[in-house]
């Protein structure tokens, strides 16, 4: 599914910008940034194995869910210059791809279930 090789994409370029992260920010907005966005993925694959499109339409809205708790994180790290206004904004145009994706997808399924 290209949503969750997107995800996983976006996974890794989040780790890349945590590890410029200052040290105390290690168990706060690190943490919690590096828990939602591991969601993502993790919650759509979840979701692919449900058998019920209500359950699929469940974990996708999740996984939406946590991408939005990602793009809030990230402009905090922004607004604390932990992030680039540039860096920001590339993972923003990531963010806002598999975002439309997780839509579609999340229509698609509603349509099954009708």
């Amino acid at each position: 599914m290209l949503v969750w090789q997107k995800s996983r994409e976006l996974v890794k370029r989040v780790y890349s910008v945590l590890e410029s992260f200052p040290q105390a920010e290690r168990f706060s907005l690190a943490d919690q940034l590096r828990r939602a966005v591991i969601s993502v993925p993790s919650n759509i694959a979840e979701g692919s194995a449900k058998e019920s499109p209500k359950d699929q339409i469940r974990f996708i809205e999740i996984a939406y869910g946590s991408l939005m708790e990602v793009f809030c994180q990230l402009q905090l790290a922004e607004d604390l210059g932990y992030v680039s206004r540039e860096r920001f904004e590339d993972l923003g145009a990531l963010i806002q791809e598999i975002a439309r994706m997780l839509s579609g997808l999340r229509r698609n399924k509603q349509s099954i279930q009708s």
